[in-house]
């Protein structure tokens, strides 16, 4: 059996192999046992006493050879069998990535996997096969994966070795994603590596929605485990409205069950997001005033400072509402808005997320505000429109900007206005949940703080990304004879407070994916809530060809922003002055 880090899931180092374990007796260390005997995920405990150790079986050496720009094995799949030994009471897990030469591949599957290696968060037993029409070898997926591939800050082990380590475990199958014929080529290839040990396989589809089905097709039928569990992770986006999406969900089912499908939003699996339950639900202070009765209102802002830059083709067809706001943004306002659930079990968190979605009132086009980037000089630098992009159509209306006041119609928020804003082309990066809370009744200090109300008003920030934090804005007395106040943050700056570099969304959501954990994946109940909130806005868009409202690359975007949050008595707290201090 291969033995898992008791820190892995929170992306730390263990004690490698012939290294002693952490010396407390009583620490209980985490086992993989085979899934094939339930669907979740199941641990062993060992209690693991002071000075001991835990053996592990050689392996045999494998020649490798130069290729690319480093050190790459070039062993072929036979040579890698003769490798490694037939044990079949273990399990194993097989990882396919559909569509291995696009850019989500390169840039964040492969190297979201080998961090999970590098942390010795994967099985002890585990193949990565690459699957794309593209013509390529074993070695030539090494030295394109190669390239992407990084170590994190704790340099503990050699990362050149590791690299090499893990690229042993890298193949690649060439077949058309409609050929169950060349489906089962590749069962036979994760079949020969299994090695007749208990199969566990992941199919990661990154390629384009429209032929997800064809894969999903020839993969359940032609390449499904015979012993072990098979899962199916699908990234967004899950259609481009109600329809789209419930026609996408029923030809999934065809070839799956639900709990077989892993509907992947990365924001999901952001530090900051996960924590927001922890820190809601474990600390009292916050608890009790997560309602009406403290909160004023409550603001998702996601913005980029980069427009579409040639990618415009996709971004033309979706929209920032279908590629932000519908999916990332919703997701998080249900998780901050969700009752507390009867546990941390995954089908509790979404049975909880999927009521505050049907609690939600319809959206209204009068509470919506739609803009698109134009061309913008500064510094004497000329910035593009987005009808600029080439890979845009002439005259495109797509907004690239929105703005939206959602409400919740239950009794812990009801009146409370939910304001959504995203954006490409704005004047800064930037992901954040802004909580205001409501004026403190009857205040002894408001002459202190002039005409300005709103400097009086506690806010709590959590910054998503970049440079990830949590701070509340506080009245505080300025040292000296006077009463002068002054708003104050008590900051828990991520950096400062943990040495340990936070792992990328995607090596959670996999580790996940791996070990059967859902609650971090969307469920299709959850997604028809999502599409029936914002599939008859888009059309009312659409079929009324609404113009966005332009406003100038690199800016705060249209002014129309700013008054549908006057409209709801509310100000952008992104742009206050604090914010633009870099706080």
């Amino acid at each position: 059996m291969a033995l898992f880090s008791p820190k892995c899931p929170s992306s730390s180092h263990f004690a490698p192999a012939q290294q002693r374990l952490n010396p407390s007796p009583v620490l209980s260390s985490r086992k993989w046992v085979s899934p094939k005997l339930s669907k979740k995920r199941q641990w062993r405990v060992v209690r693991v006493q002071e000075g001991s150790t835990v053996p592990v079986a050689p392996v045999k050496e494998i020649p490798v050879e130069k290729a690319g720009n480093g050190v790459l094995p070039a062993i072929s799949s036979s040579e890698f069998l003769d490798a490694t030994s037939k044990k079949g009471g273990e399990s194993t897990v097989s990882i396919t990535v559909v569509g291995a030469s696009g850019d989500l591949a390169k840039k964040k599957i492969f190297p979201a996997l080998f961090a999970l290696y590098y942390e010795d968060c994967l099985p002890q037993h585990f193949t990565i096969f690459g699957y794309a029409r593209s013509k390529m070898t074993d070695v030539e997926l090494r030295t394109m994966v190669s390239k992407t591939l990084t170590c994190r800050i704790d340099k503990r082990e050699n990362c050149s070795d590791k690299m090499e380590q893990f690229l042993k475990r890298c193949f690649y199958h060439s077949g058309q994603y409609d050929s169950e014929e060349h489906f089962a080529e590749l069962h036979k290839k994760l079949k020969a590596h299994e090695a007749g040990r208990v199969s566990n396989r992941l199919f990661y589809l990154s390629i384009p929605p429209n032929i997800f089905i064809n894969v999903v097709k020839s993969a359940s039928t032609s390449a499904s485990s015979d012993n072990g569990w098979t899962r199916v992770i699908v990234e967004k986006p899950f259609g481009r409205n109600s329809e789209s999406s419930a026609a996408l969900t029923r030809g999934l089912k065809q070839y799956l069950d639900e709990d077989q499908i892993f509907r992947i939003d990365h924001y999901l699996g952001k530090e900051l997001v996960e924590n927001l339950s922890v820190l809601r639900f474990s600390n009292l202070v916050f608890e009790p005033l997560w309602s009406r009765q403290y909160i004023r209102n409550v603001q998702f802002i996601f913005s980029e400072d980069f427009g579409t830059e040639g990618r415009g083709g996709y971004f033309d067809s979706y929209g920032i509402i279908r590629d932000i706001m519908q999916n990332h943004l919703l997701q998080i306002l249900a998780l901050f808005a969700m009752e507390t659930p009867v546990s941390l079990d995954a089908e509790d968190i979404r049975n909880e997320k999927v009521k505050v979605l049907r609690s939600m009132k319809p959206l209204q086009l009068e509470n919506v505000v739609i803009g698109q980037y134009k061309s913008h000089t500064k510094g004497g630098i000329t910035y593009p429109a987005y009808t600029d992009d080439k890979t845009v159509p002439n005259g495109s209306i797509t907004p690239t900007f929105a703005a939206a006041a959602l409400f919740i119609d239950n009794a812990r928020w009801d009146g409370v206005p939910f304001l959504m804003k995203a954006g490409k082309a704005l004047h800064t990066k930037r992901a954040e949940i802004r909580v205001q809370f409501r004026h403190v009744p009857g205040n002894l200090y408001k002459r202190n703080f002039g005409t300005d109300l709103d400097r009086a008003t506690n806010e709590l920030v959590i910054r998503v990304q970049p440079d990830e934090a949590i701070y509340l804005k506080i009245n505080n007395k300025i040292p000296g004879l006077g009463m002068r106040l002054d708003r104050s943050n008590l900051n828990l700056h991520y950096a400062a407070r943990y040495s340990k570099e936070i792992p990328d969304a995607y090596e959670r959501l996999l580790l996940d994916a791996i070990e059967g954990e859902r609650r971090l994946f969307i469920r299709s109940d959850e997604l028809d809530a999502a599409w029936e909130l914002f599939t008859p806005l888009l059309k009312e868009l659409e079929e009324k060809k609404i113009a966005p409202e332009l406003y100038p690359y690199g800016s705060r975007g249209p002014v129309g922003a700013h008054y549908l949050a006057a409209k709801h008595n509310v100000r952008w707290g992104d742009l206050s002055a604090e914010h633009n201090k870099g706080l």
